[in-house]
């Protein structure tokens, strides 16, 4: 049996904590994610408020603790004052990984000017890649359309699980050997 995949989503957002709360962006990764991976995978998730402190602290329980091999984060990307997710994966992460964050600026310039103002990013903790996706579903699908063609690859070259893809939806790119 082939090893399970733990698969951090991560939504950042103060509404979280004001009470009800409809968290959609959350629900895109999940359903994107269900739609690109045919190999067994679990959703690990979260939803916290809009602070540093805390989303450094989960980040690293979903890296360190929870095993996760990809945690990607939806919010908090913008240019509000209280939009720290970028600080947060920095703080935490061995090593950035420029590309996501300019591919996934890239693709969204081809449907919205602001695309400009996302400071989404992209870094290694670990064994573990952490992805910051923008808050809004449609644009999370759009982003992760972008960059997933990578990530099963980058999973493999950290040793963790065999990400298989569902190639009607979404090919994943590994080289030949």
């Amino acid at each position: 049996m082939k090893a399970e995949a733990r698969i951090g989503i991560l939504t950042v957002s103060d509404r979280a904590s004001a009470g009800v709360y409809e968290d959609l962006s959350g629900a895109a990764i999940r359903e994107t994610l269900s739609e690109y991976l045919t190999s067994p995978w679990q959703a690990v998730y979260r939803v916290i408020p809009d602070e540093q402190p805390l989303i450094e602290q989960t980040l690293r329980e979903l890296t360190d603790d929870e095993g996760c091999c990809l945690v990607v984060t939806t919010g908090g990307t913008g240019p509000a004052a209280r939009d720290v997710t970028p600080e947060a994966t920095e703080a935490v992460c061995d090593r950035m990984m420029p590309g996501f964050g300019e591919l996934m600026r890239m693709e969204s310039l081809k449907y919205v000017p602001t695309a400009i103002l996302s400071r989404q990013t992209a870094g290694l903790r670990g064994d573990s890649l952490i992805v910051n996706l923008p808050g809004k579903p449609k644009a999370i699908r759009q982003c992760l359309d972008a960059v997933f063609p990578a990530i099963p690859y980058c999973i493999d070259l950290m040793d963790g699980p065999y990400l298989e893809c569902d190639e009607a939806v979404i090919k994943a790119f590994r080289p030949a050997k």
